[in-house]
């Protein structure tokens, strides 16, 4: 079986520019002039369907990422007779709920989430480890309309995963009504072969009644396999939701060792969970242009320090990424620096730079070389 595609980016050297700025709380918030800019490198009940039962509370397999797909081959693959294993993702239109229930089933924080619509970039795949099937969680951007190159790449992006994955899970929110978004979607997937799920996302947020009329718009939507109403927030039925996928997947021996829990590197990661902490508060179009790049990092005794730079696409929204006297931009690098903490299991120096690359979504010069 092969793993759907993921785009990979190499460490490179970080040039040694000027620098202004300040230190505080284990974290450098830096600016430097944006001359340069991009130019270094730059996701129980349902009429006419099968009853989903009901279960509460989260996985936690507590295990760490290990970020190297290279330990694959030291795995010794379980072909106990029954075994399952195989690719889902989990597709929608953006903020439907995707990322937060990927994060979830596999019991810790792999992909990053916001409110903003749009937040997930790459395809991050988390590995969710059973005795009995190995589910791989394939993190997608959401499918939208595209008004940029960048947006056009990432809808290529879903599409792809969709013609390699073995089970799909259209994630539709209870509490928002079904829109043509959906209905596009829906009508994607019926050309393709692998099993549909609707996954009735954030049911935590409607009551009963509620909850029964959109289940029942949605098993009149298409032709699913299932309808699973879930909550990633209160754990509800995520349970069942993950018997309902693996029992989808093809007899095979196991595809990742025990101790992974995804193969996005390291570097991926932290960039992204940096990302995540400069979304918090932005509004109007900034959310989109902001793109983050980590250069270095070196581990030192019990110390990983940490060289990234965060790229918008004009002065005025530097401004407000860095903020009066650089505060924002500390405020940023003291949440990033907690979540990496927490990731890399150890201390973390964090030197955070702001960047310009004008129109960066639009050129395929600056994409390619902040990843995308």
């Amino acid at each position: 079986m092969t793993a759907p595609h993921s785009g990979r980016r190499p460490t490179r050297q970080r040039s040694t520019d000027e620098t202004a700025g300040q230190r505080s709380a284990g974290e450098t918030t830096r600016q430097r002039s944006t001359d340069e800019t991009a130019g270094q490198r730059s996701t129980d009940e349902t009429a006419g369907q099968r009853s989903t039962g009901e279960a509460t509370g989260q996985r936690s397999t507590g295990q760490r990422s290990t970020g190297e797909a290279a330990g694959r081959a030291s795995a010794r693959p379980r072909q106990e007779a029954g075994y399952r294993a195989g690719f889902a993702c989990f597709v929608g239109r953006p903020n439907a709920g995707k990322s937060t229930l990927t994060n979830a089933i596999v019991g810790q924080k792999i992909a990053i989430t916001s409110n903003k619509p749009q937040t997930t970039r790459h395809v991050i795949r988390a590995v969710l480890h059973r005795p009995d099937s190995q589910l791989v969680l394939v993190d997608t951007p959401g499918l939208h309309r595209p008004r940029t190159l960048l947006g056009e790449r990432l809808n290529d992006l879903v599409r792809q995963t969709w013609s390699e994955v073995d089970v799909i899970g259209l994630c539709i929110p209870a509490d928002e009504p079904i829109g043509r978004g959906d209905r596009f979607i829906t009508g994607e997937l019926a050309e393709l072969k692998a099993k549909v799920l609707a996954v009735v996302t954030k049911t935590d947020l409607v009551d009963r009644k509620r909850l029964a009329e959109q289940l029942l718009a949605v098993s009149e939507l298409g032709d699913f396999a299932e309808v699973v109403p879930v909550s990633a927030v209160s754990g509800h039925q995520v349970d069942i939701l993950v018997d309902v996928m693996t029992g989808y997947l093809p007899s095979s021996p196991q595809l990742y060792p025990d101790d992974m829990l995804t193969d996005e590197p390291e570097q991926i990661l932290v960039a992204e969970l940096i990302r995540e902490a400069a979304l918090e508060g932005v509004r109007d179009e900034l959310p989109h242009s902001i793109a983050v790049v980590v250069e270095e990092m070196i581990p030192e005794d019990r110390l990983m320090k940490i060289y990234a730079d965060v790229y918008v696409e004009r002065s005025s929204q530097k401004a407000i990424v860095i903020g009066a006297r650089a505060s924002r931009l500390k405020e940023v690098g003291i949440r990033a620096r907690q979540q990496i903490e927490e990731l890399l299991g150890t201390r973390v120096y964090l030197d955070l730079h702001v960047r310009v690359a004008k129109d960066w979504q639009r050129d395929p010069k600056q994409l390619r070389k902040l990843g995308f």
